[in-house]
């Protein structure tokens, strides 16, 4: 069953309030709907974006369950079992043991944390955005572990491994997809 963007927006909406958590999930939308164009699924993007905004589904309610609610939520909502895997399988290792299995997957599990230390390192720029931000600035940041504590480093590692990537190549082309999307989820954001 295919699902419209503001359907599956309104059901985010449904299991989080948080600002926060609805920033990280637009985010990554936009985020994976730039990777899908960028490596080639252009046709999958609305798929790939789909799986961004709604990866953390669960996340907000049921923090000590992520993952584990998510298939059910997503279910009840008529959703797509390839999307149920790619929710489930962007936090292998940490809350699932679903392993990330397609490309869209990896990049999910990759890209996911990643943004969580992009966006946090922005907020500290004077221009608090990604479109000024250079792989070299976001490389410090990374180093110090007391900076964004909560973005485990070794999931960004072990993303970039399954990729098959270097760390500046997936941290380079994460930068350009925020850059990509910054403005619209900004504005989205304002309208909430």
């Amino acid at each position: 069953m295919t699902h419209t963007r503001e359907e599956a927006l309104a059901l985010l909406r449904q299991y989080n309030k948080e600002p926060f958590h609805i920033l990280h999930a637009l985010t990554v939308e936009g985020v994976m709907a730039w990777y899908a164009e960028e490596l080639g699924y252009g046709g999958e993007a609305d798929f790939w974006a789909m799986a961004g905004l709604l990866h953390d589904i669960d996340f907000e309610q049921w923090p000590e369950e992520h993952c584990q609610k998510a298939p059910a939520l997503l279910r009840e909502a008529g959703m797509d079992e390839r999307l149920i895997h790619a929710v489930v399988s962007h936090a292998c290792g940490l809350c699932s043991d679903v392993e990330p299995e397609h490309e869209m997957e990896k990049v999910l599990f990759a890209a996911d944390e990643l943004t969580g230390l992009i966006g946090a390192a922005a907020r500290m720029r004077p221009s608090r955005s990604v479109q000024d931000m250079e792989v070299s600035s976001l490389k410090k940041k990374f180093k110090d572990r007391k900076f964004a504590a909560g973005c485990s480093r070794d999931v960004i590692r072990q993303g970039a491994e399954r990729l098959g990537w270097e760390l500046d190549i997936l941290m380079e082309r994460t930068i350009l997809a925020m850059r990509s999307c910054e403005e619209r989820v900004n504005r989205e954001m304002a309208e909430l």
